[in-house]
């Protein structure tokens, strides 16, 4: 049975997959920033969602 990309649920919200083209762009468009930058606060802090996000949250400042 193969993954159906088209279904994301919480789960699938809660982590970044880098290894996903529809994923870097749906997260780099949620926190607005470049593929490059999101790479680097995955690298940073880890694929949560919440680390990333509060991470760069903190770079802007």
């Amino acid at each position: 049975m193969s993954d159906d990309k088209t279904k994301t649920g919480n789960q699938d919200r809660s982590r970044i997959n880098l290894s996903e083209d529809y994923e870097v762009r749906y997260w780099s468009s949620k926190f607005g920033v470049t593929a490059e930058q999101l790479e680097a606060a995955v690298q940073a802090v880890g694929n949560s969602a919440a680390a990333v996000q509060a991470h760069l949250k903190n770079a802007a400042q």
